[in-house]
């Protein structure tokens, strides 16, 4: 574990979430009261915070766009009593006026009022086989693909949304550093296995081209059935540095931003104008079409 600092306006959460939802919700409670205590001014969950393996996700998301589940009345709540805005990491909800449509991944930002400022619909779904003992994930299955790109001013600077499986696509990142993004809030589950391939340097790779700090919460652990997450939850600055992680089990990590710093990085080498994305030249004989 690497723990700068013991304040700041900055939270993570790593949890190891079960199917239980008012367990999990308990423990999420307990979590974000530290991180209010400590300061925090913004603090993310990570994917599937509220129910992990659930056996029925549209009934769970049906039940909450209609009004008569317990996890968006929990959220708004525990916002508003503690005075934190929240990244609500992950929850299965239909489109908005559509609570028998297909539900979609939905990460939520909950203002300090117990406000909804921003909900962002996962656009890249993890429809992947992995050597584990799963073996195979269809999140499609599931869910619905998002469509938009998600930003909101927060107290701690401008936030870019994005969710687990996102960190692959760097055009994504890209794109919310030139719509503004200060900061970039990547809840996640990542499995065991692709986690320890690949995690740490996605997420820092992700912080450093963007010049944003990146606010990564992860499931860190086993869950019921088996199913095994790499945690690792890290708070990344615009330099690649990591000031806070977890490997695994229940935590809140803490940073401070530095909107100074981070201009100044920004500053010193300006990535933003020295982008330049070029038309395609491919020199030699055309592809082979299947009719060939």
């Amino acid at each position: 574990m690497r723990q700068s600092v013991v304040s700041g306006n900055l939270a993570v959460v790593q949890m190891v979430s079960s199917a239980q939802v008012e367990q999990n919700l308990q423990v999420a409670r307990r979590l974000l009261e530290r991180a209010a205590e400590a300061g925090a001014q913004l603090a993310v969950l990570p994917e599937n915070f509220a129910a992990m393996g659930h056996p029925d996700l549209a009934a769970l998301g049906r039940a909450e766009a209609t009004g008569v589940g317990p996890v968006l009345p929990w959220l708004k709540a525990a916002a508003r009593e503690l005075g934190v805005w929240i990244v609500a990491g992950t929850l299965p909800l239909p489109p908005d006026g559509q609570p028998h449509a297909r539900a979609h991944a939905c990460s939520l930002l909950i203002d300090a009022q117990g406000q909804r400022v921003a909900r962002y619909d996962k656009l890249h779904l993890f429809d992947v086989d992995v050597a584990d003992s799963r073996g195979r994930y269809r999140e499609s299955d599931d869910y619905a693909h998002g469509d938009n790109l998600v930003l909101a001013d927060t107290p701690v600077g401008r936030l870019g949304m994005s969710v687990c499986y996102d960190l692959r696509f760097a055009e994504l990142y890209t794109a919310l550093r030139a719509a503004g993004a200060e900061l970039i809030s990547a809840p996640a589950a990542f499995t065991a296995v692709t986690g320890a391939a690949h995690w740490e340097v996605l997420v820092r790779a992700r912080a450093l081209e963007t010049q944003c700090y990146l606010l990564a919460a992860g499931q860190g652990g086993i869950h019921p059935g088996g199913r095994q997450t790499h945690g690792q939850s890290m708070i990344v600055d615009p330099w690649g540095r990591i000031l806070a992680e977890q490997a695994q089990g229940e935590a809140v990590l803490l940073a401070q931003r530095d909107a100074e710093e981070q201009q100044a990085i920004r500053q010193r080498m300006p990535l933003a104008s020295h982008r330049r994305i070029l038309p395609t030249t491919v020199l030699g004989r055309p592809p082979r079409s299947e009719h060939e």
